[in-house]
């Protein structure tokens, strides 16, 4: 079982270790930061997480409660029809004894769907905290990737002559290599803490927003690798 689940707390360890090595190389960095923030979101998954496993009993007790009432006043219904309609069925047409049964058709599946939606209420309430925490997540993926994204290996390959407007690169290649690494995990560990909302919580929409997040990082993870290959290049290596 250790190694079949993800572990908040490992997630966690690992980014506080991810924090420290940026501060050491890079003190004072707005990337620094931004390992933070995810450090809070990751202890904020590892809480939600455990909440979306339990029940709500409260919102449990009242759905039962309400379809206990629905049902009550659905027998009281159908004896007090069944009793008028004892009498009335010798004199009722066809066609109008067609419109009764269709009528009481739609009523049946109009409760059917009330009594559904119901029953779905605690999953939709854990479903949108989840998707709420994901699309956070999703926001910091798209911050690590604004960080890198002035990080151009093209600067250091030909020299260019910087412009007034050019953003400031001071960084060697060496530094170059490891802040465009130290980004690439801290898109891998996005992936991770929202991998947790859905591990224990099966839910096909909360899983469907899982795998864009995974994707989201694995692309802009992609572009990042790009930079290194060129980088880590004999060319690049050079410099």
């Amino acid at each position: 079982m250790a190694y079949k689940l993800l572990s908040a707390d490992e997630i966690m360890e690992t980014l506080g270790s991810l924090r420290a090595r940026i501060d050491e190389r890079f003190p004072e960095s707005g990337l620094s930061d931004v390992c933070g923030e995810l450090s809070e979101l990751a202890s904020q998954a590892k809480t939600a997480a455990v909440e979306i496993q339990k029940p709500i009993i409260a919102l449990r007790v009242a759905i039962w409660a309400l379809i206990a009432l629905f049902v009550v006043g659905l027998v009281g219904l159908w004896v007090q029809w069944s009793r008028s309609l004892e009498f009335s069925l010798r004199s009722i047409a066809f066609p109008e004894l067609v419109q009764v049964l269709e009528a009481a058709t739609n009523e049946l599946v109009l409760i059917g769907i009330g009594v559904f939606f119901m029953i779905s209420w605690e999953r939709r309430i854990k479903r949108r905290k989840a998707l709420r925490a994901l699309h956070e997540l999703r926001s910091v993926a798209h911050i690590v990737d604004m960080h890198q994204l002035t990080k151009d290996p093209a600067n250091k390959l030909f020299l260019l002559e910087q412009t007034s407007s050019s953003p400031e690169r001071g960084l060697s290649t060496a530094e170059l290599i490891r802040y465009l690494d130290y980004c690439t995990e801290m898109l891998s560990l996005i992936g991770k803490v929202a991998a947790l909302y859905a591990q224990r919580f099966d839910d096909s929409v909360v899983l469907g927003s899982v795998n864009e997040v995974e994707v989201l990082t694995a692309s802009l993870s992609q572009k990042i690798w790009q930079k290194l290959t060129i980088l880590e290049s004999p060319q690049g290596t050079a410099l």
